[in-house]
């Protein structure tokens, strides 16, 4: 499996402008701005303008925190 393929469960994929994607550490995310390009600034203030609009990122972002709670609460009732 590519290794962009077994990130993917840890982190959230993104679009370049280019249409190539890439894996981004969701938790590092301090902004999403849309100026008219989105621009994602992380906690460290690195810069990435993306493709995807800004309701599309939180919804990744979302989706990925719904997916680590059920995860992480499967965890727990499988160890009781």
């Amino acid at each position: 499996m590519p290794p962009i393929m077994k990130r993917r469960g840890m982190m959230i994929v993104v679009n370049r402008m280019n249409n190539e994607e890439f894996v981004l550490n969701s938790d590092l995310i301090e902004t999403v701005e849309e100026t008219p390009d989105t621009v994602i600034t992380l906690t460290n203030g690195k810069k990435f303008v993306v493709k995807d609009t800004r309701e599309e990122i939180i919804e990744k972002v979302v989706k990925f925190k719904k997916r680590c709670t059920i995860s992480c609460t499967k965890a727990e009732i499988s160890e009781v």
